[in-house]
């Protein structure tokens, strides 16, 4: 009898211990696969902190090449490396999703496959057309027929017409996006290819990940250094505006806002900045007044408008309808600030405000930050009355 409770005690502990360990694994993330060709190479697993590269794992691989790493599930996405030597391969991981990879070495760092995730894929196509740009701006830089300007000229052509592809096909078509953050830091050998203390244009293109990662990932670190990063690019450019046309600037005195700025034509026919309303509650709204149930929609902005107005609050709207005429019929009345986007559902606004649906509206505080977007209010009194 004890011979059979000992018995039923061991498989008793051995189906825990298997419970157990699915349980555990069940709960972090995994990067699985083979690298051929690479017998005896040791193989890094890499945390991209914000800090640099930290080595979180290692192994060496075998004839076979596979290998296995797993970690902690995370509350935004974050970005691993495998490296061997100076080669790599970028990952991005969610929660607590499996990457499986498929590589040669020492081709690995742009050809290889990979299921699992649409983020690490978009991750690898990046990495192709970086090393397509590489490999062209080298080749320039090798023809004889061209002088040292006449090649770098070419060169910064060729980079401009990379980064309206990136801009359009991987940053703003989906701005929350892991693969959007990673297109922003990569390098054409030691040049930045979107360098916002260099130009306005690649602020804007940092705010908007910014924007669409606080509303997604609003405590994340990395969404918050998005904003350090446009903001002192933001102090960089008016220094250097500032130093064309006078003495040097404190740079302490340079005043900037932690929001995508708008600036469009109001119903009056002013140009009307949202930055302009800094000291101010304000609500941000994208609105199209041909819409279906915009009427009931006005009713509602107008019952805030008066509720809140007096105390500082200020409502920006952004239309975004086809004919111009028929905005400002409907807006005539209306006591707040209405701007047009001419490129209406085209707007880079919606864009950079990573805006899927109209009407949409934001929070804005006094000091001009992004604050909170509706999909993440339950009580907008009880929100306002919190920024008042």
């Amino acid at each position: 009898m004890n011979h059979i409770i000992s018995r039923i005690s061991r498989c008793t502990f051995i189906a825990s211990c298997i419970l157990f360990a699915a349980s555990c694994s069940k709960g972090k993330f995994h990067v699985t696969g083979t690298i051929s060709d690479a017998k005896d190479s040791v193989l890094y697993f890499e945390n991209m902190s914000l800090d640099g590269p930290v080595v979180v794992d290692s192994v060496k691989l075998d004839a076979d090449g596979s290998f296995s790493f797993s970690g902690a599930p995370v509350g935004a996405p974050e970005f691993y490396r495998l490296r061997i030597a100076r080669n790599i391969i970028n990952v991005s991981i969610d929660s607590t999703e499996t990457v499986e990879l498929q590589a040669s070495y020492p081709t690995m760092a742009v050809s290889y496959e990979v299921k699992g995730s649409d983020n690490c894929e978009k991750i690898r196509e990046l990495a192709v057309l970086q090393n397509r740009l590489l490999n062209d701006a080298i080749a320039i830089g090798g023809l004889p027929s061209l002088s040292v300007k006449q090649s770098a000229d070419s060169i910064d052509r060729l980079v401009e017409v990379y980064k309206e592809k990136v801009k359009r096909d991987y940053i703003f078509k989906e701005p929350g996006k892991a693969y959007a953050y990673f297109a922003l830091f990569q390098a054409l050998g030691n040049r930045l290819i979107f360098n916002p203390r260099e130009s306005q244009e690649d602020i804007r293109v940092f705010a908007a990940v910014a924007t669409s990662w606080d509303t997604y990932y609003p405590e994340a670190e990395r969404g918050k250094n998005l904003h350090n990063i446009a903001i002192e690019g933001l102090k960089t450019m008016r220094i250097i505006e500032a130093q064309k046309q006078g003495p040097v600037i404190d740079i302490s005195k340079v005043g900037v806002s932690n929001i995508i700025d708008i600036s469009l034509i109001d119903n009056k026919g002013n140009r009307r900045a949202l930055s302009d309303l800094k000291g101010k509650v304000v609500l941000l709204d994208f609105h199209a007044f041909a819409m279906d149930g915009s009427t009931q929609r006005i009713m509602q902005l107008r019952d805030v408008y008066n509720k809140y107005h007096g105390r500082g609050l200020e409502i920006y709207q952004v239309s975004v309808d086809p004919d111009e005429h028929f905005w400002k019929t409907q807006t005539a009345a209306l006591p707040w600030i209405n701007v047009h986007d001419g490129d209406n559902l085209q707007s880079q606004y919606l864009k950079r405000y990573n805006v899927g649906s109209i009407p949409t509206f934001f929070l804005i505080d006094r000091s001009n930050s992004l604050y909170k977007r509706d999909a993440q209010i339950q009580d907008l009194d009880k929100e306002i009355e919190g920024l008042l």
